[in-house]
């Protein structure tokens, strides 16, 4: 369920469209993993070891 409600009568919805693309080069280096994959990679190994 959503708590979305239209806007007071007589009103329009104000919808933009935003473009966010960003190009990557093809030599770039590959992007580092945020801290949860992170933190996540390295529980892994630890139960591994086990």
């Amino acid at each position: 369920m959503t708590t979305e409600r239209p806007p007071r009568p007589g009103r329009t919805w104000e919808t933009t469209t935003v473009r966010n693309e960003v190009v990557v080069p093809d030599n770039a280096p590959d992007p580092r993993p945020n801290r949860a994959t992170r933190r996540a990679l390295a529980r892994n190994a630890r139960k591994a070891a086990r």
